[in-house]
């Protein structure tokens, strides 16, 4: 195996990534809240994850990726009021949504997919143990974690209160420290709720995810519970640091070996936020833009960094995949033989390096102009097509693009309706030609031209694509 280095967001340095077991890793990775469509977002850190789990893969190992959906939460039952819905039928609903929006960019299965209203036992179990402990407590609005009582608080994110948060909610007298959080909340009026030993309320945020990791994913005999710990880097603090010191104080062990984290998306410069009013909906850019394109566009900044999204970029990126496309056309329905070691190896190198997307793409990107380069010189060479075609499937496999239809690709934002009329005209153009009636074979061709669609005849059949 080659060497993998990535960036630990305790350690804040690269470091050599050595799994807890040889060829196995083990991933947890905080999903979405499901109350609403997936934004920018939450594509930028399923892409960036999903990057990390295609490249262990390549590199031989097993991975075994976790994302948990939080399906009950102070704005989920805000949604339920304002919809008079069920909280089964918002959570259903927006999970469903999430799905395909990952299968539209061409994310990964993963391995699990824990619920938090589906794991509310291990969680109760978890606070029980905190509180016989007397690191967890109960006051009259729910129970409490001390964060005086673990020694580590603070070590993650090297932060030990949100003073900013402490400041603007007002002061619960009733807490033993200021920074102390909610590991379980009561129940309020018109509020969703689960019976407990210790009163009828509702989990807090934080301990859905330690809970289940330990339940579901977690080693028991080792000093960590799982290999990496991901997520968008607004989660780090508080979100991650309650995490690692539940896990700390209940199981005597360190939730993750490693922490990763992956910039925020900015639009015009401002950060993508709820409260901005500037959240980008991805169903929103779907509607214009292909998965494809925008997992490209997502990938040519490495994950760690900051992405400010424009729309010029984003076309600019859009071309580079033509390109890719286009070479992959000039091959279309060959065979394939082996992928191009030397292209195989620089692509590796630059994604072993912290995931560095960037380099991987500008690779990409040499590799296809030097394959027209080739192609245009040597238009009989089988072998290299055939190299070629393995190594864009390589490349799919690495990156997750390239892996659509040639053609199917630049038929992107034509309508069913206009799909079901162009090959109607397809069928009778070749229906024509097989009759020699090539004067009605031309016109139709002429007329597929003026609705703006190329036709090819290919060993395969005909092809088509907008102009």
């Amino acid at each position: 195996m080659m060497k993998i280095e990535i960036f630990d967001s305790v350690k804040k340095e690269k470091v050599l990534f050595e799994p807890i077991k040889n060829d196995e890793v083990r991933i947890y990775v905080c999903g979405p809240t499901v109350y609403d469509d997936s934004h920018l977002g939450h594509a930028r850190s399923a892409i960036a994850f999903d990057l990390l789990h295609r490249v262990l893969k390549a590199n031989g190992y097993k991975v075994i990726m976790t994302k948990n959906f939080t399906d009950i939460d102070d704005k989920i039952i805000k949604k339920m009021h304002e919809t008079k819905r069920s909280l089964e039928d918002i959570t259903t609903l927006y999970i469903n949504a999430y799905k395909a929006d990952m299968e539209t960019l061409n994310i990964l299965p993963n391995s699990l997919e824990p619920k938090a209203t589906q794991n509310l036992q291990i969680m109760i179990e978890m606070i029980e143990d905190l509180m016989s402990k007397d690191i967890a407590y109960k006051i009259s609005d729910g129970v409490y974690f001390d964060v005086s009582k673990d020694e580590e608080y603070g070590s993650l994110s090297k932060r030990a209160s949100d003073e900013n948060s402490i400041a603007r909610v007002e002061a619960n007298t009733e807490k033993r420290n200021p920074s102390d959080f909610a590991l379980w909340k009561f129940e309020k009026a018109e509020d969703v709720a689960y019976e407990s030993p210790f009163g009828k309320g509702r989990p807090g945020w934080h301990i859905e995810c330690s809970a289940m990791i330990n339940k579901h994913l977690a080693y028991k005999d080792e000093p960590f519970q799982i290999d990496i710990h991901g997520g968008g880097a607004d989660l780090l603090f508080p979100h991650h640091e309650n995490e690692a010191a539940q896990t700390r104080c209940s199981t005597k062990s360190h939730l993750a070996k490693y922490w990763m984290h992956n910039g925020f998306v900015t639009i015009d410069g401002e950060k993508m936020s709820k409260s901005l009013g500037n959240s980008f909906f991805l169903k929103d850019i779907l509607k214009s833009y292909s998965g494809e394109v925008v997992r490209f566009y997502l990938l040519t900044a490495q994950y760690r960094a900051n992405f400010n999204f424009n729309e010029e970029d984003l076309i600019s990126s859009k071309k580079r995949l033509d390109k890719l496309y286009r070479v992959k056309k000039r091959v279309y329905g060959g065979g394939k033989s082996a992928v191009n070691k030397e292209f195989k190896e620089s692509l590796l190198t630059a994604l072993n390096d912290d995931l560095n997307s960037a380099k991987a793409m500008a690779t990409i990107d040499e590799y296809i102009n030097k394959a027209n380069e080739t192609l245009d010189k040597e238009p009989k060479n089988k072998a290299f097509k055939k190299e070629l075609v393995a190594t864009l499937e390589f490349i799919d496999e690495v990156i997750g693009i390239g892996g659509s239809d040639a053609y199917s690709y630049f038929q992107f934002g034509i309508s069913e309706d206009d799909i079901s009329k162009i090959e109607k005209l397809i069928e009778k153009r070749t229906e024509a030609k097989k009759e020699k009636d090539f004067e009605t074979a031309d016109k139709v061709r002429d007329e597929l031209t003026t609705l703006g669609i190329s036709v090819m005849d290919t060993p395969n059949g005909v092809v088509w694509e907008k102009l």
